[in-house]
């Protein structure tokens, strides 16, 4: 049976990120995606210009739309905006708490424009952490959710992923790319437990949706069965190959997105 995965986030019309990069690894981890939109962007693979958000209300009116017909095996939470689409989202999820959910706390665009208001950081940890199975952040988002410098170290990634999993979240992800180390290490913290993840970093400036497509991939392999260790390894390496293959692409003159079909499409002109 296929399983179904909705996201939540915010559109990318360059396609590399949010909404339709979601989409994109959702299908390549052989899953049906769907999507509700808190919020229409205006940007490129060379930064965001302009950001409208959707009202909470017509949020929270596409998650129902979709629960209301359709099976939904897991939820993939991206970018947020405010702290009343923050709210609209937990009311929209509070009778579904039995699901897989991953929370990419969306905070700053890759060219760094912000996406996220204020306000919306302290309903993110009041409202959406509780509800999650994994949260994923990058080390500067985790440095704003315990409110602690960014780490620099491994350690310091440890003692702020057990610091996430105290605002309650059942695991936390965190993504170890901006330290400057010749691998990409990720640290998993699961009810105490630290696992680490790592590859060879892959010098290319097309990494634009990279923690979209980790998140997404992660909730495709948890809405399978994967326990939250296997599922996170799968997404890892899910990611990593289309960081890889991610040249073979001709995207725009900026950060260029990552090829999340590269398995799919063998052969490259």
């Amino acid at each position: 049976m296929v399983k179904n995965v909705l996201s939540i986030a915010g559109s990318d019309p360059s396609g590399g990120a949010g909404i339709q990069a979601d989409l994109k690894a959702f299908s390549a981890n052989k899953v049906y995606g769907m999507a509700a939109i808190t919020a229409l962007t205006v940007q490129n693979t060379q930064g965001v210009t302009a950001v409208e958000l959707m009202p909470p209300a017509f949020v929270r009116a596409q998650i129902e739309a979709v629960f209301s017909d359709i099976r939904v095996d897991a939820v993939k939470i991206g970018m947020v905006g405010t702290a009343e689409i923050a709210a609209a989202i937990a009311q929209a999820l509070a009778d579904h708490g039995d699901l897989p959910i991953v929370l990419d706390p969306v905070m700053m665009a890759k060219g760094g424009a912000p996406l996220i208001a204020e306000n919306a950081m302290e309903a993110i940890r009041q409202l959406l952490l509780p509800m999650a199975t994994v949260v994923t952040p990058n080390l500067p988002e985790a440095a704003k959710l315990v409110g602690r410098p960014e780490a620099t170290t491994r350690a310091e990634m440890v003692t702020q992923a057990a610091e996430v999993t105290a605002l309650g979240p059942q695991a936390a992800l965190i993504k170890g790319g901006h330290l400057s180390e010749a691998n990409s290490p990720d640290v998993l913290m699961v009810q105490g437990e630290v696992h680490w993840f790592e590859t060879p970093r892959t010098v290319t400036k097309n990494t634009h949706g990279t923690g979209c497509s980790l998140s997404s991939a992660l909730a495709a392999q948890l809405s399978q069965g994967h326990s939250i260790e296997a599922a996170a390894h799968l997404a890892k390496s899910f990611v990593t190959e289309a960081i890889a293959t991610a040249n073979h692409l001709e995207v725009g003159h900026g950060h260029g997105p990552i090829h999340h079909f590269n398995q799919l499409w063998k052969q490259h002109s």
